[in-house]
């Protein structure tokens, strides 16, 4: 991938698996170094990292911060996080059961 000023990706992580997932962002985060990256996701965990997180709620913007100060707000984004910790922990079960 060129080196660009500006990144933009649109869920980068939405079809891989947690493990692939893992070593994307990995390899996002080295490439991203000096360079002002929007990445639009779903999955929070693709963005836990990010210095700035903007949470859209119908086209609004309902918050923004980093990770740990919107968890610690309790809000919107830090439901939806939940959610998806839970959802991710229960995974391995759903399969198991089938």
């Amino acid at each position: 991938m060129k080196h660009a000023p500006i990144l933009i990706l649109d869920e980068p992580t939405s079809a891989l698996d947690a493990h692939m997932e893992g070593l994307l962002v990995n390899t996002l985060e080295r490439l991203m170094k000096g360079c002002t990256t929007f990445i639009i996701a779903h999955r929070l965990s693709t963005i836990r990292k990010a210095d700035r997180i903007l949470v859209l709620d119908h086209g609004t913007l309902a918050e923004q911060g980093q990770h740990a100060e919107l968890i610690a707000n309790d809000g919107l984004y830090a439901r939806l996080y939940r959610q998806q910790l839970n959802f991710a922990q229960h995974q391995p079960l759903l399969r198991t059961a089938k």
